[in-house]
Parts: C-alpha cells; structure tokens; sequence
C-alpha cells in the first residue's frame, strides 16, 4: 500500500503522512508513497507565472492519473499555460485549488485509489 495523505495544514507547514510516517514541509512535491520539500529555487518558480512544467516532471515520473495543484491559502500562486498544456498532451486530470481545498481533494481522491500526485503551497 502507497497511502500518502496531508495530516495537517498550517501556514507555513504541512504534514504529510506516507504510511504511517509522518513528514514536514513548507512546500510540497506528493506521488503514491513518496513526497519531498517543494524547493522553488531549484526551477526559478514565482508567484507569476506559477506552477511551471518543470515543478511537476517529477511528480509525474510517479504514473499518476491525477495531479492536484495547491495555489496557496489565499490562492496568489498561478499556474503557468505551459504546464497546463502539458497535462492535457499527457491525457492527466489536473485540479487546481487554494491549498486549503486543494489538499481535502488531493485525500479524498488518494483515499479512493487513485494514482494521485501534487504540488502544495503552504503560504499565500
């Protein structure tokens, strides 16, 4: 089993709970059993123009069917046309949410079964 859930959200923070272990973020990348700190730097993400296709190849390395992209508690995070593009070509379902939705949609659809991947904001 590859259950990953988000356990906790709170400004600045995010638990995230990969088989019963939990783990700490700010920001987060999430597959089916894995997760890791979301580093804007390593791919020069901004506010504007946001998620970029960079910030999530490696999410969907993981086989996902599913990608649910969290823009932040007050949603000032985008998400750039290239990325969404890219999800279409790749026939994935995306969702794009403040995190606070975002992350009850992320559980409800890993609870289900689903190959479900993200990318969370935990700040504005």
């Amino acid at each position: 089993m590859n259950e990953t859930l988000i356990t906790d959200l709170a400004w600045g923070q995010m638990e995230v709970t990969i088989n019963g272990e939990a783990q700490h973020f700010k920001d987060c990348k999430l597959w089916p059993g894995g997760a890791r700190e979301w580093r804007w730097e390593e791919t020069g993400t901004h506010h504007n123009p946001g998620i970029q296709s960079a910030d999530i190849e490696e999410v969907l390395t993981h086989e996902v069917e599913a990608i649910v992209m969290g823009l932040g508690q007050l949603g000032r995070l985008n998400v750039g046309a290239e990325t969404k593009a890219l999800l279409r070509e790749r026939g994935i379902s995306y969702h794009i949410e403040k995190t606070q939705k975002a992350v009850a949609l992320f559980n409800e659809l890993s609870q289900a079964g689903k190959r479900v991947g993200g990318v969370f904001h935990s700040t504005c």
